[in-house]
């Protein structure tokens, strides 16, 4: 397997273990010790804070959640990947009771690797669309 398959495959692993199963187990095996977070505010654009989104924010709002992986694109050192995160909200989602509706957050990301983990992180989600109609309900 070429690096840019080995690539996909770690993205592929993170996604389904760490975003959609919550391992954290595998989250530390994939995580580079200097990850940033270029999406996310300065104060909380590292590997704990991304933990603390999909382990204190998103799984106990979807204990359902999936990850739907519809492309991958692999250049260099970075995978750019074309997803969906699916759920029914069952639990409070930023103070947002719950609804019992499923939800669909689309996301494309870019993800940096360097020795096998993640090292960088760019991303664009429609979760604010999704706060926006689970609190129209």
């Amino acid at each position: 397997m070429d690096v840019l398959e080995k690539n996909k495959q770690i993205v592929k692993r993170f996604n389904k273990e760490v975003i959609q199963n919550c391992n954290e187990v595998s989250f530390k095996e994939l995580m580079h010790v200097n990850f940033v977070n270029r999406s996310a505010p300065e104060n909380a654009n590292d590997s704990n804070a991304m933990w603390n989104t999909f382990s204190s924010v998103l799984k106990p709002a979807f204990p359902d959640l999936t990850v739907e992986i519809f492309d991958q694109v692999a250049e260099g050192d970075k995978v750019t990947t074309r997803k969906a995160i699916t759920g029914t909200h069952l639990g409070v989602l930023m103070g947002i009771a719950p609804t019992q509706k499923k939800i669909r957050i689309d996301v494309i990301d870019i993800v940096r690797l360097q020795d096998g983990k993640y090292i960088e992180h760019w991303g664009l989600n429609t979760l604010p669309t999704v706060l926006v109609e689970l609190r129209s309900i």
